[in-house]
């Protein structure tokens, strides 16, 4: 029961992050930068995140379930990601689409490489 709590706590905080950054950041630009940025973000902490963990041996599975499992399940979109650019590319702005899949990928695995090396630097 702790689990579910602490997943749906996290989930809560991270659709609330989410909401916010979309707010802020879509409808400005011709691409959807706050889904964009939401997966950036994501991908940072989810390398700090688990290297945390591999750090901390001892620490409770349910700060993990928190953080990684509700809050960066939440924060982070596939579905959304999805959506966009499949929406671009039926659109006809087939480039547009392909560049933001590639964007949002690449970003994301970087930061989070950038996230497990930089925590394991500075702990």
């Amino acid at each position: 029961m702790m689990a579910l709590a602490a997943i749906a706590l996290g989930a809560v905080l991270g659709a609330w992050s989410r909401y916010g950054l979309s707010v802020l950041l879509n409808g400005k630009s011709w691409l959807p930068w706050g889904t964009f940025a939401a997966n950036a973000i994501g991908g940072l902490l989810v390398g700090i995140a688990l290297a945390h963990v591999a750090a901390k041996p001892d620490l409770s599975p349910l700060w993990r379930m928190f953080f990684v499992t509700g809050f960066l399940g939440a924060l982070t979109t596939f579905s959304t990601f999805s959506a966009e650019v499949t929406t671009l590319m039926m659109e006809g702005a087939v480039a547009r689409g392909l560049g933001l899949a590639a964007m949002h990928l690449l970003v994301s695995l970087v930061l989070t490489a950038i996230g497990m090396q930089a925590y394991r630097a500075l702990a």
